[in-house]
């Protein structure tokens, strides 16, 4: 057993991460940095991020290694770019073929890390990206064989479509998305489950997919968090309004479901009960323009495309409600977001969003039809309208949440108790419950804690 007093010393393959992009490539980014404050982390990614690290003051060499793959990842993309159906870039399709061109990053990595990691210059090797639960690891195998530890996540992806919404499937050419069926039978896959020593898993939906036989390798730890920077958390400025302003944030496509929510709160924003700021831009703007214009609400809406991330906050913090009916989601960290700055969230119960929101901290509808979302949409909507204390409420519940659980150093946290569970520096898994702090286990929650924020109870709910 390794003396405690030691930092642990892991390699982290993250081989998207970038600091300048968002959506997977940020949170490979923000969760390996975090991790590398509390350890002595090694960062691999690819070659195309070497600029962006240094320019973030990172050290080629001591902090991280660029390995290059560009000439595959170019291919990669080009094709999903030629495949894909013109205005829609297939992103299941481009998941797909990157599986098929990853395993040469890791041989690459291999081939560069292969003695130290014989030389135990390593505790254990971490990979952080990709998020996609069906790409294989080339290495998972070779570090089994030579007694180094692999943590492999969190996972996330393959999130099904629900039914009643095949139209909207089609809309999105997700053909490609059908061929995940066919990873099951994957020897590669297997051999990557069978030779991790612990499995990250990101939802409900991944540890479905996991063989009943490794459940006791998974722990559930979703793969979002805050910077607090950009997100604050300060309390919420209490302004006496008896309008309801509700916001959205996304890429405008069909299956965001942001016409559902302008359905559902269409009469009250003619009413003047209601505001609405829609945050985003995509293929869809046009048909949620035509539709604000036919139900006459173009007045109450605000629809100014994308704001940058940097400014997002200070944009949402004047919404009341953030409401993300989308129904397809992996992850949902623009649901955290929301959050941290004191504004409960609306999402459908299905794939990541609802993993993130515990009772008592925002509302969480069930996934039904259509007609049925916007007719209790519109119920929630009114209830809440009448109700601004239950508002203000929940939203200082979902910002003691997020300050418990969703902070990048409470990741990081989190992640550090796995790392002392494989190393057997902690006698029991780790578990937090579903959604996190659902459940309570002493020695799994206080970890999580900032060390500098007091104790706030929560009541407790790719490819």
């Amino acid at each position: 057993m390794m003396h405690t007093a030691r930092r642990i010393r892991p390699l982290i393959i993250a081989e998207a991460a970038n600091p300048t992009l968002t959506s997977a490539a940020l949170v490979g980014w923000s969760c390996a940095r975090a991790i590398a404050a509390k350890t002595d982390a090694h960062i691999v990614t690819e070659w195309r991020n070497r600029d962006d690290f240094l320019r973030a003051g990172l050290v080629e060499g001591r902090d991280f290694t660029a390995i290059n793959n560009r000439r595959l990842q170019h291919l990669s993309w080009s094709l999903a770019t030629k495949l894909s159906r013109k205005g829609s870039f297939s992103w299941s399709l481009y998941a797909a073929l990157s599986n098929l061109v990853y395993p040469f990053f890791e041989r690459k990595l291999w081939q560069t890390f292969e003695a130290q990691l014989r030389g135990g210059e390593f505790d254990l090797v971490h990979r952080l990206l990709p998020l996609s639960p069906t790409t294989t690891s080339w290495i998972a195998p070779r570090l089994k064989k030579i007694g180094v530890p692999f943590v492999l996540g969190p996972l996330n992806g393959g999130v099904p479509w629900p039914n009643g919404f095949e139209d909207l499937r089609k809309q999105e050419r997700d053909g490609a998305g059908r061929l995940r069926a066919l990873c099951r039978f994957s020897s590669g896959l297997k051999r990557t489950r069978e030779a991790s020593d612990a499995i990250i898993a990101a939802s409900r939906t991944t540890l479905k997919e996991i063989p009943s036989h490794l459940r006791e390798r998974c722990v559930f730890i979703p793969e979002n968090a805050v910077d607090l920077e950009k997100f604050p958390l300060t309390p919420k400025p209490d302004v006496s309004t008896k309008t309801l302003r509700l916001s959205f944030v996304g890429r405008l496509v069909a299956l965001k479901g942001v016409d559902m929510l302008i359905a559902a709160a269409a009469p009250m924003i003619r009413s003047g009960e209601m505001e609405l700021d829609i945050i985003g831009e995509g293929p869809e703007r046009g048909t949620l323009e035509a539709l604000l214009q036919s139900e006459n609400i173009t007045a109450g809406v605000r629809m100014e495309g994308w704001v940058p991330h940097a400014q997002l906050g200070a944009r949402l913090r004047e919404s009341d409600l953030f409401v993300f009916p989308s129904i397809r989601e992996f992850g949902g960290g623009v649901v955290l977001e929301a959050m941290a700055l004191g504004i409960p969230s609306v999402v459908l119960d299905h794939g990541g969003p609802p993993e993130l929101v515990p009772p008592g901290t925002g509302y969480v509808l069930p996934m039904t039809t259509r007609e049925d979302i916007v007719n209790r949409l519109r119920q929630l909507l009114t209830e809440l309208k009448d109700d601004p204390a239950q508002v203000r409420s929940a939203g200082e519940m979902a910002q003691a949440h997020v300050r418990k659980y969703y902070s990048w150093e409470a990741k990081a946290v989190q992640i550090h108790e796995v790392y002392r569970w494989v190393l057997g520096q902690r006698a029991s898994k780790p578990d937090w419950g579903i959604p996190m702090g659902f459940d309570s286990s002493s020695e799994a929650h206080e970890p999580a804690m900032s060390p500098h924020h007091e104790s706030l109870l929560v009541p407790g709910h790719g490819f």
